[in-house]
């Protein structure tokens, strides 16, 4: 898909619009009148999709730290169209959940999800990752009902299959890490004997 970058699309609009004016007020208006649609059409452009694609290009990067300052460059999420709407809020979610802000990243990743516009596979990857994060905390229940939600959707991307095996073993695999935990409470956390007294 043709992207244009960020910078230039903000030099363009700048161009288009103000050049534009300035052209219809010196020489008439049917001079700047195509620099001043231009200047208008990309801003809509701006405003309906926003940063959200070079924005998951710097996540699939690992450049987390550019992708949080792309995605501030959407001044506003609301009035993107909505499959961008939602990969924007997914986006968010996802970086809060890399800088270990889980709380918010859950939040933003729900709000993601409650947009139709998503797939079944990142519906099945939001679902999954918070199956996951839950998964580590020890709270098996809520890990469960997110892996039962990935669980629904129709997958078809085999790395999200392959990661959801994982969870599926780890959760499979509770009951033998409960066990363990108990054990080693009672061996190191139980009650000491008070000496005999003489």
């Amino acid at each position: 898909m043709f992207t244009i970058n960020i910078y230039l699309r903000f030099a363009l609009m700048a161009f288009g619009i103000i050049g534009g004016l300035l052209m219809s007020i010196t020489l008439g208006f049917w001079y700047g009148f195509l620099f001043i649609l231009m200047g208008i059409i990309l801003a809509a452009g701006y405003f309906l999709l926003g940063t959200v694609q070079s924005a998951a290009t710097l996540v699939q990067m690992q450049d987390l730290e550019g992708a949080r300052r792309r995605l501030a460059m959407t001044i506003k999420p609301g009035w993107l169209y909505e499959p961008n709407q939602a990969i924007y809020y997914m986006l968010q979610g996802m970086i809060k959940m890399q800088e270990q802000n889980f709380e918010e990243g859950e939040k933003l990743l729900l709000k993601a999800a409650s947009f139709k516009a998503l797939g079944d596979n990142e519906l099945a990857g939001i679902y999954m990752q918070l199956s996951g994060i839950h998964a580590n905390k020890l709270r098996w229940n809520q890990a469960q009902a997110y892996y039962n939600k990935a669980k629904s959707y129709k997958v078809t991307e085999p790395m999200i299959k392959e990661q959801l095996q994982m969870i599926e073993k780890a959760l499979n695999q509770k009951g033998q890490i409960k066990a363990s935990m108990g054990a080693g409470f009672r061996q190191f956390g139980g009650k000491r004997r008070m000496p005999k007294s003489r």
